[in-house]
């Protein structure tokens, strides 16, 4: 069976980045934007990372523009504005799509592993949250209304459960 490290996805600067490298780690990825009504909650995902990272929690932003065309920068751009606006310190890898025949592979993966609300599979909007365990399995989906303090629960129970 799949799991998260199985992946390859593509980070900020171009390179391949494998998801391997956190493998034993708690995840929390999300599909971010720069002019989105949840822009702030970079800062929530900020405090989560910083207060649980040395536990083991790792942060993965994924910036999108398929909604509302709210991620239009390019990556120097967005790493910027995450830096300068929010003083993001957790990865922010290349932009990609989570909806659609061009989807970034890890989101088709988390989407099949976790469905949303009555069943649904397609990402509804930016800040989407996909909790995943130490064993690389998703945990839970989190609508980008959860601002990322309402996860604290989740993230220390993921925490809490040993490496495999």
């Amino acid at each position: 069976m799949m799991t998260v490290h199985d992946f390859t996805v593509t980070a900020a600067d171009g390179s391949p980045y494998a998801l391997a490298r956190h493998r034993g780690e708690v995840l929390l990825i999300v599909n971010t934007a720069s002019r989105c009504g949840f822009t702030p909650q970079y800062e929530g995902l900020e405090a989560l990372w910083r207060r649980h990272r040395a536990a083991g929690l790792t942060v993965l932003g994924f910036p999108c523009n398929q909604f509302g065309a709210q991620e239009p920068g390019d990556a120097a751009e967005i790493a910027r504005f995450c830096t300068l606006t929010y003083d993001v310190s957790f990865p922010v890898l290349g932009k990609v799509a989570v909806n659609g025949s061009g989807a970034e592979p890890l989101f088709d993966h988390l989407k099949r592993a976790c469905s949303g609300l009555f069943g649904t599979r397609a990402v509804k909007w930016n800040f989407t949250k996909f909790l995943v365990g130490r064993n690389g399995r998703v945990i839970g989906r989190f609508a980008p209304t959860a601002k990322p303090a309402s996860l604290e629960a989740q993230v220390r129970t993921a925490l809490a459960e040993p490496a495999p």
